[in-house]
């Protein structure tokens, strides 16, 4: 099932119909393919939970890389862009584990989002969003938005909450906002963010044990949406986040995957889904 999107406006209303036109009782898991650009994230996914609120969704946004130009999808022999793409798995043979872990650490004073529309950021403590950003970049802040990947930032939106991270998607000069990959609600918190390479690493293995969990050896298939931040951080030490994910599942299931802009999964079995950024995010597949 595809949709054709204009804008990010049509993210929500995107979703439901994706959701609607794959609802069955027999409907186990879907995995979500979305354009990287023109799609807001979190409203994408609110409008897949509007209409399938039992079923589990797994998924991520395509990525060009550090470029922000175009992103594109496969739909059977056709490459098409402003698109989404929604995959039902149907049946109760079907057993699906996924997990979605990060590895970044936080830094810096957290900071009130005093304006933001949706995924535009205005302003943190009343102060513009982009200048507040850039004051902690330096020489990275020539490069944005491209340089934002290696700068997320975590947000909450109350002490009880688990914190989501955020990516810049891109900026404005003229009124100093912040365009990102899922919303950042006003009255929310946030904090910049780094990588430790180690951790990195380590959240990719995080998330292999927990998709793997109840599955054991049984999975056949294995689907790694990672970030493009993670690849652009990790280098050449970029395979190692495979090879632990691989050393956990075990040599049976068939690995596949892409780098993305954003990622969509629950944290773990219990959790609700939500659109994630600089994660890697794990969906294994197996049938009894």
């Amino acid at each position: 099932m595809s949709v054709q999107i204009t804008d990010m406006n049509c993210s929500y209303k995107a979703g439901a119909k994706i959701a609607n036109k794959l609802n069955d009782k027999a409907l186990k898991h879907v995995i979500v393919l979305s354009d990287g650009l023109n799609v807001n994230g979190a409203d994408l996914v609110s409008g897949l939970k509007s209409k399938i609120p039992g079923v589990s969704i797994t998924g991520g946004l395509a990525a060009d890389g550090s470029d922000f130009n175009n992103t594109f999808l496969v739909n059977g022999d056709q490459i098409v862009d402003k698109a989404i793409i929604g995959l039902g798995f149907y049946g109760e043979d079907l057993k699906v584990g996924y997990s979605s872990k990060g590895g970044w650490d936080s830094f810096g004073i957290e900071r009130l989002v005093t304006k933001s529309n949706k995924n535009v950021l205005y302003e943190l403590d009343g102060m513009p969003a982009l200048e507040i950003y850039k004051s902690f970049l330096g020489d990275y802040a020539k490069d944005l938005p491209s340089s934002g990947l290696l700068f997320p930032l975590s947000m909450r939106n109350s002490e009880n909450t688990a914190p989501l991270v955020r990516t810049i998607l891109a900026i404005c000069e003229e009124d100093q906002s912040l365009t990102f990959a899922g919303n950042i609600p006003q009255d929310s918190y946030v904090r910049l963010m780094k990588a430790n390479i180690d951790r990195l690493i380590g959240g990719a293995e995080d998330s292999a044990i927990s998709a793997n969990k109840n599955l054991k050896e049984t999975s056949e298939l294995a689907i790694l949406i990672s970030c493009v931040g993670r690849r652009l951080v990790l280098k050449q030490l970029v395979e190692e986040e495979v090879e632990v994910v691989r050393d956990v599942i075990g040599n049976k299931p068939c690995i596949t995957g892409f780098y993305s802009y954003g990622e969509i999964a629950p944290f773990g079995e219990f959790s609700p889904c939500e659109l994630h950024n600089q994660t890697m995010t794990i969906t294994t597949l197996s049938e009894c």
